[in-house]
């Protein structure tokens, strides 16, 4: 399900998404889950995810809070590329992933792994 419009001061989480985040936050023993950009893959950004160890382990992020146990980093570099970020959990076929909906991205590799931004 997809959100019918953006906030963009925010990061948003389906319900499909929270629940599966929930899951490999506790399996991993993290305190949260940084997700990230880099300069990379075949349309210019992808999306990277690390699991967070501590919360000494991340400086100038801002942070979304999803319920007392989901906490979402978002480094202060990578905000003007995922603003309004919508992360949902979808199933095609036999496969499950993280899906983000990016309402700055411009376009999509064919993977989906990467993007691009406009005027980038």
């Amino acid at each position: 399900m997809r959100a019918e419009s953006f906030d963009p001061t925010q990061l948003s989480l389906t319900s499909k998404a929270r629940e599966h985040v929930r899951e490999q936050l506790k399996s991993e023993e993290a305190c949260g889950l940084v997700l990230g950009v880099s300069e990379t893959g075949c349309n210019g950004y992808m999306y990277e995810l690390d699991f967070l160890q501590s919360l000494d382990d991340i400086a100038d992020a801002r942070v979304f809070d999803f319920g007392e146990d989901i906490s979402i980093f978002i480094a202060n570099k990578d905000w003007d590329l995922l603003r309004g970020t919508e992360i949902d959990y979808v199933t095609e076929g036999l496969n499950s992933a993280l899906k983000f909906n990016n309402p700055n991205a411009d376009t999509l590799c064919g993977c989906g792994e990467s993007f691009s931004i406009r005027g980038t």
